[in-house]
């Protein structure tokens, strides 16, 4: 299909348009567990206060993943917002191979039963039903199908959630995996938990923010270098007890026989097999157990294993090289069709959410579509527990995005404000709500240069997190909310040449964001691809819908 884009008989030629995606900024009902509403944001507030506002679905069908009960993510959401259209997910992707047993008919799913029925099957992955890095029933039916096909001894390492899921609902994930292990056992199997620990500790770290954190991982679940502990249930209740971190902070544990030897530690001949489906916390584990050239860390005696993902992680560098489900093939992106059309573009923001505006924004495709058109900018992110820093690099992206505009070379740019997200993330609100201020501050900023080259700004987000800090329980009782959320997302554009000769179209109440691409384009002089989720932004003269 052609890349070639045609000037629009709707809109006029207008460039720049910048994107902004205030990531984890969503809306919901103020109140005091509001983040959002309970900053101080005027600039925010204005932009939302103007006939060119509405919100956005970021969650569940309308970023590809199951069911309206699945809250978007980062990535699905950037994959969404790059491609204008919306593609099975992560756990939609595997759900359907589990379904139709198609992840049990490949070849690399035989490579590993070949290697479970003379050595270990070792399964690793986030241990949750968060259904954003992992889900347990797919843990569970790769459980059960290995040993229905001879898989006789079997270890389970398990980074604990509470991100994802309520902050210490730990025990409630060991108590349902336990009652699988016991189920197998009795049919003869060697089932058993091996490791584990929490996913903001050891394992899960993305973008190269962290090469320790998943050292400490490694030599946990390959190695059995850890805290020891009878069981994982008896590790989680010692922590609890020892201080009020979330899961997500849990130290890294092995479980050890009545000698004190670890039961999973790794050896010649295994095979491991890690469950996650998301991506971005995946890679560097999956390089630190397959790369032949690894040089990040010393890996001691790497064991000789075969290792496997749910997925293919990252399709351009084929991490891992095996997988066990196809990731989504996502073509025609907006970058691809600007660069066919020889348009220059950018991309900024600091390391924690880089990828996700290169990466995923482009279909999963590693590096620049064209080196000659595209700038892409990171700025280093602080290896810092980020309530401590809620400003984040709000303000350097902030600098740079600026500079890039004022230049006048680009006709569109995409950015990524983190703090929303990442410090949402912790639990903090008086961190998020100053998060939330810094960032109004840099829109503020960025209204200002807009207004000044006569440019376009879409300011929206990925998925919700900082509008909903904080959950009431039936007994009364507020828990902190770490996880994203499903509520929708702002949409809203400035034109900073006063003129505004658009509107809103009235007729699309169930849009979401992959509606953002079509609009872009429009708001650029230019149509959109015909199979694009529809434009947001109708022609001024254009009868109402």
């Amino acid at each position: 299909m052609s890349l070639e884009l045609t000037p629009s008989t709707s809109f006029p030629h207008r460039q720049p348009v910048l994107v902004v995606i205030a990531d984890g900024v969503g809306e919901a009902p103020a109140g005091p567990m509001n983040a959002v509403t309970e900053a101080a944001t005027p600039a925010l507030d204005s932009l939302c206060d103007t006939r060119l506002y509405r919100t956005l679905k970021a969650h569940g069908p309308a970023v590809g993943l199951p069911s309206w009960d699945d809250m978007g993510n980062s990535e699905v959401g950037h994959n969404a917002l790059g491609a204008g259209r919306i593609f099975a997910q992560g756990a939609k992707l595997v759900n359907q191979a589990i379904e139709a047993g198609a992840i049990f008919e490949s070849d690399v799913w035989q490579s590993v039963i070949a290697q479970s029925r003379t050595a270990t099957l070792h399964l690793l992955g986030l241990h949750s039903d968060g259904n954003v890095h992992s889900h347990n029933t797919h843990l569970y039916a790769l459980m059960r199908q290995a040993v229905a096909e001879g898989a006789e001894r079997i270890r389970l390492h398990l980074l604990h959630d509470g991100r994802d899921v309520d902050p210490r609902s730990a025990l409630t994930y060991v108590e349902q995996t336990e009652a699988v292990i016991a189920e197998l056992n009795a049919a003869g199997a060697d089932v058993a938990i091996g490791s584990g620990g929490g996913r903001m500790a050891i394992t899960m770290d993305r973008y190269e923010a962290d090469w320790a954190m998943v050292e400490r991982g490694y030599w946990c679940h390959t190695h059995g270098e850890g805290r020891p502990f009878a069981s994982a249930r008896k590790a989680v209740e010692t922590m609890y007890a020892e201080s009020d971190d979330g899961d997500q902070y849990l130290d890294r544990f092995v479980v050890v026989d009545h000698e004190g030897d670890p039961v999973g530690a790794m050896t010649d001949g295994d095979a491991v097999v890690l469950f996650n489906f998301r991506g971005d916390r995946a890679v560097e584990i999956s390089k630190a157990y397959e790369d032949p050239d690894f040089r990040h860390f010393d890996r001691g005696n790497h064991p000789d294993i075969f290792f496997a993902g749910m997925i293919q992680y990252d399709g351009d560098l084929l991490v891992p090289t095996n997988h066990l489900v196809a990731p989504p093939s996502i073509d025609r992106t907006i970058g691809e069709y600007l660069c066919a059309g020889g348009l220059k573009s950018f991309a900024v923001s600091e390391t924690q959410k880089f990828g996700h505006v290169t990466f995923f924004w482009n279909g999963n495709r590693s590096g620049y579509i064209n080196e000659e058109l595209e700038t892409y900018i990171e700025i280093p992110s602080d290896n810092v527990e980020f309530n401590t820093a809620p400003q984040m690099k709000a303000r350097e992206i902030t600098e740079a995005t600026i500079e890039l505009l004022r230049s006048g070379e680009y006709a569109m740019g995409r950015i990524n404000f983190a703090n929303g997200d990442m410090v949402g993330h912790t639990g903090d609100l008086k961190a998020t709500i100053d998060a939330m201020q810094v960032l109004d501050d840099c829109l503020e900023q960025l209204v200002q240069v807009i207004d000044e080259i006569g440019g376009i700004m879409i300011v929206t987000a990925d998925h919700g997190n900082a509008d909903i800090m904080y959950t009431e329980g039936n007994d009364g009782e507020i828990t902190p909310k770490t996880s994203h959320t499903l509520s929708p997302v702002p949409f809203a554009i400035h034109d900073g040449s006063g003129t505004a000769d658009y509107r809103l179209v009235d007729d699309l109440p169930d849009a979401g964001i992959a509606n953002v691409a079509a609009t872009t384009l429009n708001l650029m002089g230019l149509d959109a691809p015909a199979d694009y989720e529809p434009s947001l932004v109708g022609s001024a003269e254009a009868p109402p819908t």
